[in-house]
């Protein structure tokens, strides 16, 4: 067996989305969020819908809006559009819905 083919020491093996995977963000939407984490370059960490959501310049406990930049297959980076006093709801929604 070579070891530069399939199957072989560099395959990681497991499960791997690939470039078809429904993501659940949009470049340019906007989602209200709460940072629930810290990444390890410093980066407020989100999730949405389970898929992670980096957003530069925050801090873990902060509820703000922000707008997607930039979607990769297995994350994506926001920035902030709007800080709130307000915490944010479990469950981040896109901006298109309206609070009742």
């Amino acid at each position: 067996m070579s070891f530069g083919q399939r199957g072989g020491y560099g395959n990681r093996g497991g499960y791997r989305r690939s470039g078809s995977f429904n993501k659940p963000v949009e470049v340019g939407k906007e989602y209200n969020v709460s940072i629930s984490e810290i990444s390890r370059r410093g980066d407020g960490l989100t999730r949405i819908e389970g898929f992670v959501v980096f957003v530069p310049g925050t801090q873990r406990g902060q509820n703000v809006r922000i707008k997607i930049t930039q979607v990769s297959d297995r994350f994506a980076s926001g920035q902030v559009v709007q800080a709130s006093d307000t915490p944010a709801a479990p469950t981040s929604e896109p901006s298109g819905k309206t609070d009742s």
